[in-house]
């Protein structure tokens, strides 16, 4: 799926991935290829980008510190919209 996640500053992320891990307001949840239309808002928290399916190396992740927002999924497009986000 196509992820793109951005700020106000910047495009923070933009990039096909297999899935991504989400600080829902009520609990994190996992967006992988070919979800159903969503839409959510998101906590501060950890999001997780994962890049290809089974594979579990260091490099296969991304992980950012955001300070809450919301995601859209559709079509197999995934948009994350936070007030700040910080790759750690």
């Amino acid at each position: 799926m196509q992820l793109d996640i951005l700020s106000p500053e910047k495009r923070v992320f933009s990039g096909k991935v297999y899935g991504i891990l989400l600080p829902g307001r009520e609990g994190s949840f996992e967006m992988l290829e070919h979800h159903a239309p969503l839409i959510a808002a998101l906590g501060k928290g950890k999001l997780k980008v994962i890049k290809e399916k089974n594979n579990n190396s260091a490099a296969n992740f991304e992980t950012y510190e955001i300070s809450g927002g919301f995601v859209e999924m559709l079509s197999n497009k995934a948009s994350v919209l936070v007030e700040d986000a910080k790759q750690i």
